[in-house]
């Protein structure tokens, strides 16, 4: 069955799981949940695909670590699901620790190459049909990978097992064959078509397109140039990547084909310990990474909303549907102006996050009208196509992490005899000069990729994430809200129907005059989506591109994990 096929059926299925009667286990009998959720006393895995799942929860059930089996799980899926992560991508996570009870935030992006200058960019760009961005595919968008050395970094950190036993499941998997689910066959065969177009050099579609095609539902691949690039790392470590065989194969490549990345610029990689931003949002501390990361455009409209009573308004009513656009709105304005890497540029973090500027904010939304434009704030007036995953394990310690090639399957650049291709994040910048996120060597772009952490009363209370670009922010706020505000579990705060605004301004420098677009799931009530167009939304019906959500719960009275991983995806939550 085709992905606009599993599309409909899905509007149909929530169409028709919504005229039911409320169910008595269903909290505020909204039962919006495809799935119960799973319970498990010794330890949690959430991820989009069964097989990635199970090879972190045989991790777990080894005595590893929780991110112990967040590598093992993001290493399958970097071979299981390519359309959206791999190890030619970046990677953020957030770590609770239970022995130290605090939080740790990993920013494994990678940076621009150091050989590739402003102008010489620009030179390039003046030779493609759009000179004013960069471009979604080919050598130009390419910065350095930063997944492998965010695994070891989180490893040498929080690790148990040695790391030969943690990929041992991606690789054997790699050489054996897995079968390829549905959503994944999708949108692989959207990837090697843009390939078989773009007749870039290497190896993508020898990987990709065995046999001229992409895999179909069902069919069994291999993939055992990246079962050599895995073991390599499980022997070598992380410097097998950056300075050793495959660093220098890179380079190789680059050069003979026109690229810009060398062996210099992964020998200078390293990943970046960060504080976590928190905001409290009606007695829940909500933790996001900091810029170059978006995640705390969702802390910022929750601080919009709190000003809000969301439950009196109610789940998907016309009111709480019109605020919640028209804060992500305002907060996305803020994304465009300021959020880049703080290395490049001076970031107002304290005053975008205020309650003081949340409430400036507030007030320019128009409770019977839709905005048109907005513009970015002055918070320093008030200074003082990515996969998701979870896993807990038996001593209490959480991960969320997040993991992405950005759009799609990357820039279709692939170096013979790796097994991977390379994310396009460079993308991302802004050609603008001046601007925060303006190209420059060596700078990490805007980074889309989000993690997401609850902490209530001192303790963990979630982890969480949903995966899929300028979606994230927003599925983060919806998820969320509907958990503290309208009181759905955790399963059903996830497979209830989601609304996503598109056309914002953005970091690459194009700017919102029309106010976008709202698309709607089917699931949410038509008499709400007339009350947006009258209020002057331009809404259409969605077709994808929701999102998709993965979460796992710490009930610290039982001392059990709840784990959720929604139906728009081919995942499992899994505990033990």
């Amino acid at each position: 069955m085709t992905a606009p096929r599993l599309l409909v059926l899905f509007g149909a299925l929530s169409a028709l799981v919504c005229s039911l009667p409320a169910q008595p286990d269903r909290i505020n009998g909204l039962p919006f949940a495809t799935r119960s959720p799973v319970l498990g006393q010794h330890g949690m895995v959430c991820t989009s695909h069964p097989l990635a799942t199970q090879a972190g929860l045989d991790i777990l059930k080894a005595g590893g670590s929780a991110v112990d089996a967040a590598i093992a799980a993001n290493a399958a899926l970097g071979l299981m699901e390519p359309v959206s992560n791999g190890v030619g991508g970046d990677l953020f996570a957030i770590v609770y620790d239970a022995a130290t009870k605090k939080l740790y935030g990993l920013n494994a992006s990678g940076r621009s190459p150091l050989g590739l200058s402003y102008e010489q960019l620009k030179a390039e760009l003046a030779k493609t049909a759009n000179p004013a961005h960069l471009p979604p595919r080919g050598f130009l968008p390419i910065s350095v990978p930063g997944a492998v050395d965010g695994w070891f970094t989180l490893h040498g950190r929080f690790g148990k097992l040695p790391m030969q036993d943690i990929l041992a499941p991606a690789i054997r998997y790699a050489e054996e064959g897995f079968p390829v689910t549905q959503l994944i066959a999708y949108y692989w065969a959207i990837g090697v078509r843009n390939a078989q177009a773009d007749k870039f050099p290497g190896a993508f579609l020898d990987v990709y397109a065995p046999g001229g095609h992409a895999p179909a539902e069902g069919e069994v691949f291999k993939n055992p140039a990246l079962a050599h690039t895995l073991r390599l790392l499980a022997e070598q470590g992380r410097d097998a990547f950056y300075r050793g065989e495959i660093a220098q194969k890179i380079d190789d490549f680059m050069r003979a084909n026109g690229g810009y990345l060398r062996k210099a610029d992964l020998e200078q990689h390293a990943s970046t310990w960060v504080e976590p931003a928190s905001v409290n949002y009606r007695g829940y501390d909500v933790y996001e990474l900091p810029p170059n990361s978006q995640g705390i455009a969702a802390l910022q409209i929750l601080n919009i909303l709190e000003g809000y009573d969301l439950a009196k308004m109610g789940y998907n009513s016309p009111d709480a549907l019109h605020v919640m656009i028209e804060a992500k709105k305002l907060a996305f304005e803020d994304r465009a102006k300021y959020y880049a890497d703080p290395a490049f540029a001076k970031i107002p973090l304290a005053g975008l996050l205020s309650k003081k500027y949340a409430a400036e904010r507030r007030r320019l939304i128009n409770p019977a009208r839709a905005a048109r434009t907005f513009d970015a704030g002055n918070p320093a007036l008030f200074d003082g196509d990515t996969i998701y995953l979870c896993t807990a394990d038996a001593a209490g310690n959480m991960v969320s992490l997040i993991q992405s090639n950005y759009r799609g399957m990357g820039s279709g650049i692939s170096v013979p005899g790796l097994g991977f291709t390379f994310q396009d994040r460079g993308e991302l910048f802004s050609l603008e000069p001046g601007h925060a996120n303006v190209y420059a060597p060596g700078k990490r772009p805007f980074q889309t990729i989000i993690p997401g952490f609850v902490m209530k009363d001192g303790q963990p209370w979630e982890a969480f994430g949903v995966m899929g670009g300028a979606m994230q922010p927003q599925g983060h706020v919806q998820v969320l809200v509907n958990q503290i505000d309208f009181g759905m579990g955790i399963q059903e705060a996830g497979d209830a129907a989601r609304w996503q605004h598109e056309g914002s301004s953005e970091p690459t420098g194009e700017h919102m005059t029309d106010g976008g677009t709202v698309q709607v799931e089917s699931g949410i009530p038509y008499a709400s989506t007339r009350a947006l167009v009258q209020r002057g939304h331009n809404v259409v019906a969605g077709n994808g591109g929701f999102g998709g959500y993965q979460a796992i719960r710490w009930d610290p009275v039982n001392k059990v994990y709840w784990g959720a991983s929604e139906s728009r995806k081919d995942g499992q939550a899994a505990g033990y």
